[in-house]
């Protein structure tokens, strides 16, 4: 069993706190992924976990003992940063090995750990070579296989794709991926790629200014967002964001003109005349077809980008306002033209005057 579990984590470099009572528990086996804006606080938090950064307030539990005054070296973790951080003058097996050499493991031991590694990686081939001699993607291979032989209770990866190529990029998540069911370990991954995060993770963690957003599934926090910066940060294109205002109960007045009905009212907490936003994913709002009950917006394309299987249309609205339409590859919407998209009401999702998604019955 490899759990872990963070109460009250707080940091502080000087006046400067960038870690606000972080609560969260990593069940075993689990492949938590912390995902947030540069500068939110996630490899802050993982270097506090491996140890290698002092909590300012907080306990950190690790298969339930408390680490808080465990080194580094002695908390059965192990670490694969964004630097491969490989020896230049070491083969790719002694790279592999270098940490149980320093820890005194005899070399059948040593020999039979990188051996399995570099099977599980696909480096069998490569042992004997130089750093120097191999391709990125090889060489971030090498740096977990380095991670693999300590056989740690928990694997952390700080960001660890971020200095390849798009191609490498794409190639190493999917063998992360396969890597992660082979090892079926527990995982704390950091990334700021919201790609990364909704195709490896079992839970993310959504982050920022050092606080926790939300927690949840890739799916839940794609559908169902807590607040404007998750349903803004996770999706590629982005949600749309319209500004409108509550005209009663059950009809909201948008901003660009337009109004979206609701079967059974809002919520009573909201008043006539409050502000609302309206969101909704690109890929929902459908050309040429408008909802019986539901949203209708017309606009004038402004860029059309055609992508093959499928075109992104950007619309500007009478209020200046900007919608992003997904759509199918063979649209024949041209820059210039103007255009009418539909959105069935339960595929709006309405927050409120506080940022805070609003769940009503649609």
């Amino acid at each position: 069993m490899s759990e872990l579990i963070m109460r009250g984590i707080a940091k502080s470099f000087s006046t400067v706190e960038v870690l606000k009572d972080i609560d969260l528990k990593v069940g075993d086996k689990e492949f938590v992924v912390l995902v947030g804006p540069s500068g939110c606080g996630k490899s802050t938090l993982l270097r506090i976990v491996a140890g290698l950064e002092e909590m300012t307030a907080g306990d950190l539990f690790i298969d339930g003992e408390r680490v808080n005054d465990v080194p580094a070296a002695k908390r059965g973790l192990a670490m694969v940063f964004q630097s491969y951080a490989l020896y230049p003058h070491m083969t790719v097996a002694e790279n592999m090995s270098v940490g149980l050499r320093i820890a005194g493991e005899r070399k059948d031991v040593i020999a039979g750990k990188v051996g399995a590694a570099a099977r599980v990686l696909q480096l069998e081939a490569l042992l004997d070579r130089l750093p120097k001699q191999l391709s990125g993607g090889q060489r971030q291979r090498v740096a977990i296989g380095r991670a693999i032989v300590r056989n740690p209770k928990v694997f952390l990866f700080d960001e660890p794709l971020s200095n390849l190529d798009a191609a490498l990029r794409l190639q190493m998540r999917l063998e992360l991926a396969k890597l992660r069911r082979q090892l079926d370990a527990t995982m704390i991954y950091v990334t700021h790629d919201q790609v990364e995060a909704m195709t490896l993770a079992d839970k993310i963690v959504v982050m920022n200014g050092g606080r926790i957003e939300q927690i949840g599934s890739p799916l839940e926090l794609y559908n169902r967002p807590r607040n404007l910066f998750v349903a803004g940060f996770l999706g590629s294109p982005r949600m749309n964001f319209l500004a409108g205002q509550v005209k009663s109960q059950s009809v909201i007045q948008l901003a660009a003109g337009g109004e979206l009905a609701l079967a059974r009212g809002l919520v009573t907490s909201l008043a006539k005349g409050d502000k609302v936003t309206l969101g909704m994913r690109p890929e929902v709002l459908v050309t040429g077809v408008l909802p019986e009950r539901g949203l209708s917006i017309t606009g004038k394309a402004l860029v059309v980008e055609r992508l093959g299987a499928e075109t992104i249309i950007y619309l500007g609205l009478a209020d200046g306002a900007q919608l992003t339409v997904k759509t199918d590859g063979a649209a024949t919407v041209n820059p210039g033209d103007d255009l009418t998209v539909g959105v069935p009401a339960d595929s709006v999702t309405i927050f409120g005057p506080d940022g805070l998604a609003l769940r009503p019955a649609l």
